[in-house]
């Protein structure tokens, strides 16, 4: 034992602690949020404060002393601090990860956070004195001034409006009429524009969020274009104007676009984004400008949870069921629950909006835990699609293609209205075979077939990547090679065969790999230069697509029959959020999903009842079973080359387990995929009717395999409240 003060700090390696350091020889002794370099075997690491100890459990001898301090004030708040810390304990997962999931680059590689600022050019005092229209002589530098008046300007901003202010910054920079400064902005304001009126479902959900006094979750449960981004809109507005800064999340980088130019326009504010597909300083100044209080309104995907605030007002969550809301590697967390914990720890109203609600938000509604608000009609007096099974058993299917559906996209693109085909399935085929001996195309490191890529001409392994030239004939006899299935490559191959004078728009992850690729072709669907849209699950979620009016779903029958228990409600949530694309503006829309299984109950529930009938339905399968939201779940994963080293550790982490009453283990048993990146994979599942008796195992349990001898010889993680169970 030593005296204090000892700092805690935390350091990005993956061990399940933070340490302590003393604190530098000279200056103050750092405070919670401030970073430090710190010595940590050999290297120097930058390091974050957590707060600081009277004592350490560590002898005397052994501590070390923080190297520098680099903030003068901490980069983060005691709030923030707090929701890690809530996080890295409820997920039992190493703090200094945690952190570094949370901060920005700049900031988590020590860098001064003004790096990442524009440079921007503004008047001094001095230069707020001059009247530019006494620079007679000099008529660069008196349009410079003029145009500074308005406040610091980027350079981008001066290219435009003031040419020539290159040449003239020098002399007034000598004079000392400007300076260069750096500030974390978020862009010009936009003219704000006025919405539709809303109806009495939407007035009603509005008002019971404007008249929230601190903590409350809501759930909107609306179908698919009932308006829930107008909910949002004016629940935000009158925050904005109070000053008040608001959160919201969506799930995936392609729901992005379109609402930010909703929000601005709607809002004329310019508003702060933050997901992975912009480059590393736009997403710090973002970072920046929310910390500062500078960006009212802050849209992000799943890690936009963790972007600090300086006067929270409301937290959003768009499409709270979708499964990318949950972190599937590393840190696994569900941006959805943090959402809610960081909204009571912040005492501000958090909104779950969503056509197809996650069983879990349905449960906390029905029990009064969630406030439920509902759009039961579309916006605008748009009339839901009529949705219909179609039966290809014994019919002839061209290219998965049946000829019923292609005769009613016919008459749909004859009207000059768009079709919309979705099928969950990317590439060419998914299956590539020969016709003589059997062979079939599987990757050498995943129990998974090969996709056939015909763009590329290349076999790929949708898992773990790898890509491999495509044979001319089988490799083990010579034989005939034949393409089973159909994904979206094949699709749009064999519709622009059908339908020659229509422009065919193919949506998945290999059209939109560049950036901006996405929002250009999203551009073209809008503006009616495609009467054909292709696409997989990209293109189901809160995408308004006004001339849609028919959609067809291909090959569903493949997720119906899942292995996960989730799989049931994901296909239903998804079929339904497909179906909402067709007719949200004043023509009729139709549904039209192609099965060999017609007769199947969820397809016959979802076709008659809509969601909420098989919602009903699978909460009751649910609650007989004990499965979430009836009970918890926590699900320790192995994985190693040597498949005897990851079952071996599961093993030894069952015997050194000592569950209490009421929380049980399953396992250790082969994962669904048991080979994937060429590791061998297990799973042990750990169950309980109630989340504290599972936590309290954790706890106790976590320590104990991070000292078993076989866990050095497979690589584990634990996942609290998995949403993936493969």
């Amino acid at each position: 034992m030593t005296g204090g003060p000892i700092l805690r700090v935390a350091l990005p390696v993956p061990l399940r602690r933070l340490f302590d350091y003393l604190p530098p020889e000279r200056g103050d002794v750092p405070r919670a949020g401030q970073r430090v370099r710190v010595p940590f075997g050999r290297r120097r690491m930058v390091g974050l404060v957590t707060g600081s100890a009277a004592s350490s459990e560590l002898p005397a001898a052994q501590l070390r002393r923080v190297a520098s301090v680099l903030d003068d004030e901490p980069v983060v708040s005691a709030a923030w601090l707090g929701l890690l810390h809530w996080a890295w304990r409820y997920y039992h997962h190493a703090p200094g990860e945690v952190v570094a999931a949370a901060l920005p680059a700049a900031l988590r590689q020590g860098r001064d956070p003004s790096e990442a600022l524009p440079d921007l050019l503004a008047l001094t005092g001095e230069g707020n004195e001059v009247d530019p229209a006494s620079l007679t002589r000099a008529p660069r530098q008196r349009e410079l001034l003029r145009a500074l008046a308005d406040g610091p300007q980027p350079s981008a901003t001066l290219d435009e409006h003031c040419p020539g202010w290159r040449n003239a910054r020098a002399a007034l920079i000598r004079k000392g009429w400007v300076e260069t400064v750096k500030r974390a902005g978020v862009g010009p304001v936009a003219p704000a524009r006025p919405g539709p009126s809303l109806n009495e479902a939407q007035r009603r959900a509005v008002d019971a969020l404007r008249s929230a006094k601190g903590f409350e979750p809501f759930l909107l449960d609306g179908v698919a274009g009932s308006g829930k981004t107008e909910v949002y809109l004016n629940a935000i507005e009158p925050l904005m104007k109070a000053g008040f800064q608001s959160l919201v999340i969506v799930p995936e980088i392609g729901l992005t676009p379109q609402l930010l130019e909703r929000f601005e326009q709607r809002l004329g504010v310019s508003v702060a984004v933050l997901h992975s597909g912009l480059p590393e300083g736009e997403r710090t100044r973002a970072w920046l400008a929310a910390r500062d209080g500078q960006a009212p309104v802050v849209l992000g995907t799943r890690s936009a949870v963790f972007t600090p605030l300086a006067r929270p007002g409301l937290i959003v969550v768009d499409e709270e069921h979708d499964p990318s809301l949950k972190q599937h590697e590393g840190f696994r967390y569900s941006a959805r629950d943090l959402a809610v914990v960081r909204a009571r720890r912040e005492g501000v109203p958090v909104l779950l909006g969503s056509a197809t609600p996650s069983l879990e938000s349905l449960n906390n509604a029905q029990t009064g835990r969630y406030t439920a608000l509902h759009l039961p009609a579309r916006a605008g007096g748009a009339k839901p699609p009529t949705v219909r099974l179609l039966d290809v058993r014994k019919r002839p299917l061209d290219e998965g293609l049946s000829d019923h559906l292609l005769k009613v996209m016919g008459e749909h693109l004859a009207r000059e209205e768009q079709v919309l085909v979705f099928i969950n399935r990317r590439g060419y085929a998914p299956v590539v075979l020969c016709h003589e001996c059997g062979w079939h195309a599987r990757c050498e490191r995943c129990d998974a077939h090969l996709t056939l890529h015909g763009a590329r001409n290349q076999l790929l392994c949708h898992h773990c990547g790898a890509a491999r030239p495509v044979p001319g004939a089988c490799p083990e006899c010579g034989g005939t090679l034949v393409h089973f299935g159909a994904g979206t490559e094949r699709l749009e191959r064999a519709l622009a065969r059908h339908f020659p004078d229509q422009t065919v728009l193919r949506i998945d992850r290999d059209t939109t790999r560049r950036r901006g690729a996405f929002e250009n072709l999203m551009a073209e669907a809008h503006a009616g230069r495609a009467g054909i849209l292709v696409g997989t699950q990209m293109l189901a979620k809160g995408h308004h697509l006004p001339e849609v009016t028919l959609v067809a779903v291909i090959n569903v029958d493949q997720a119906l029959y899942g292995s996960d228990f989730r799989a049931t409600e994901r296909i239903a949530q998804l079929v339904v959020q497909v179906a909402g694309r067709a007719g949200r503006a004043s023509k009729p829309g139709t549904v039209l999903i192609q099965t060999h299984e017609p007769e199947h109950e969820l397809l016959l529930t979802l076709v008659r009842e809509g969601y909420s009938g098989f919602a009903a339905a699978a909460l009751a399968e649910r609650r007989a079973l004990k499965l979430p939201p009836f009970g918890h779940l926590a699900l320790l994963r192995s994985e190693s080359t040597d498949a005897g080293a990851a079952e071996a550790f599961l093993e030894a982490a069952r015997a050194v387990a000592e569950p209490p009453a009421g929380v049980n283990l399953q396992g250790p048993v082969p994962a669904p995929m048991e080979r994937r990146q060429g590791r061998h994979r297990f799973h042990l599942l750990a169950q309980s009717a109630a989340r504290p008796p599972l936590q309290r195992f954790l706890y106790a349990w976590v320590p104990a395999l991070e000292a078993l001898p076989a866990a050095r010889r497979a690589r584990w993680s634990l996942d609290v409240d998995p949403m993936d169970m493969m």
